[in-house]
């Protein structure tokens, strides 16, 4: 990336600026995590028998939602021992997190790329997570790994989650980065003229992990940025 972009990793106002992995470098400054954690509903939430959970934050930036999703989770399953585990590409964000960790016993951060699977595998230490979290990520996937990027991640993530929380960007994000970049960094996201999933992208990612073999809990109303979030369960 060019010196103007690292540039414009910095907020400016409202503008967030860009950069080709969504890793903003103040990215909770504009969308704070309460933002999302209110439109979660606290009923629906599957009924667990199991003395500690596992989650997996994919794409954390520096934190902020991490802590607030584990507090949340805590509220919905007090009796549970609870560990999550955030990841990023960002090697600056992820040192954020880490000084800003207010349960560090309960909650640890990776610098890793998820899509580099050799790395994941030996980096992580668990098969199996009884939570997956994605928070505005498939977006980033999809333009960096193009079309069979996204399915794999997807079908990925399917393969190690029991429950999945999911908030896929549609289409009318993928224009709005491609601008920013564009107008901010003079790049463009080199594999994003040969994507053919695209106007439907977001029920696309739905509708595939429902093929995986989970069914849906809840669905959340439209964020004030125009997102839902969907609650996925391993069918049995």
């Amino acid at each position: 990336m060019n010196e103007k972009c690292e540039e414009n990793l910095q907020y400016k106002g409202n503008d967030p600026g860009a950069t080709r992995f969504g890793n903003f470098i103040n990215y909770y400054q504009f969308n704070p995590p309460l933002n999302r954690i209110k439109n979660l509903p606290r009923d629906q939430w599957p009924d667990i028998k199991k003395r500690s959970l596992v989650g997996l934050d994919l794409g954390c930036n520096a934190g902020d939602l991490t802590i607030q999703l584990y507090k949340f989770l805590k509220e919905i399953y007090p009796d549970i021992n609870l560990n999550l585990i955030g990841i990023d590409i960002d090697p600056t964000l992820i040192q954020r997190a880490v000084d800003s960790n207010e349960f560090p016993n309960n909650i640890s951060y990776i610098n890793l790329d998820f899509m580099n699977k050799k790395s994941s595998e030996s980096s992580l230490n668990h098969e199996k997570f009884d939570f997956v979290f994605c928070f505005s990520i498939t977006m980033w996937i999809h333009l960096n790994n193009g079309d069979s990027g996204l399915v794999n991640f997807i079908k990925d993530i399917c393969q190690i989650a029991e429950l999945i929380l999911i908030e896929p960007q549609p289409w009318k994000c993928y224009k709005t980065a491609v601008r920013r970049m564009k107008r901010s960094c003079n790049e463009e996201f080199p594999l994003f003229s040969q994507l053919k999933i695209r106007n439907n992208v977001d029920d696309y990612i739905l509708d595939l992990i429902k093929q995986e073999g989970f069914h849906q809990i809840f669905e959340t109303l439209n964020s004030e940025w125009g997102r839902k979030i969907i609650l996925f369960h391993k069918k049995r």
